[in-house]
């Protein structure tokens, strides 16, 4: 019972790790090809911006697979309590190359965390609200995957947004049919139109759609 117990841990640990490595790399990929201020503008009414992303992503690694675990990140870090919104976004004397560095760098940290601990290995994460405060490396794999996935996420859309590329892996990029995508959106826009009780010709469409 106990091998099989361990085989099944090993399986978990495996499946989540190897889906952390590939939201990694998505993440990253999204900003490959655009300029530093399309990298860095931002996107949404609340600021949300790609090299950001990265950065905060990044920071969030840098945290939950190290001090939580008393293995604390070799990148300076300030301190959580401290915490003022600065990860998510980057300064005009941080470039590209410093924030893409160390977010693989903590991949490094955090997948050595990974590696050498079992998943019930215990944790503490001050940040937490009380009772949870204490956790062990499963539940925080599964924490730090899904912030990953939700900002790859984010990072998807804000990519789409700026030039229309989307994806997860450069290799299984497809040629943008521009022609194809304007009919499918505007199929869409119809049918939410055909849905909605408005008078269309007095309501600005504010449609998304081109072509």
């Amino acid at each position: 019972m106990a091998g099989s117990c361990r085989m099944i841990d090993e399986f978990a640990k495996d499946n989540l790790h190897g889906r952390l490595r590939r939201d990694r790399k998505a993440l990253l990929w999204k900003l490959d090809g655009l300029s530093e201020y399309d990298a860095r503008r931002p996107l949404t009414a609340t600021g949300t911006n790609l090299l950001g992303l990265v950065k905060h992503v990044a920071t969030v690694e840098a945290r939950y697979f190290g001090e939580v675990f008393d293995r604390p990140s070799p990148e300076p870090l300030p301190r959580w309590q401290d915490y003022n919104g600065s990860d998510l976004w980057a300064t005009e004397d941080e470039t590209r190359d410093q924030i893409i560095g160390f977010y693989r760098r903590t991949w490094e940290h955090s997948d050595a965390t990974i590696n050498e601990l079992p998943l019930d290995t215990p944790g503490h994460v001050p940040w937490w609200p009380e009772p949870h405060t204490n956790t062990n490396l499963f539940a925080v794999m599964v924490h730090v995957l899904g912030e990953s996935i939700r900002h790859a996420g984010h990072a998807d859309i804000l990519r789409e947004g700026l030039d229309g590329r989307t994806g997860v892996r450069a290799e299984h990029e497809k040629q943008i049919d521009e022609e194809a995508r304007a009919a499918y959106c505007a199929k869409i826009e119809q049918a939410a139109r055909s849905a909605a009780p408005i008078n269309w010709d007095q309501t600005p469409p504010g449609s998304v759609c081109r072509g």
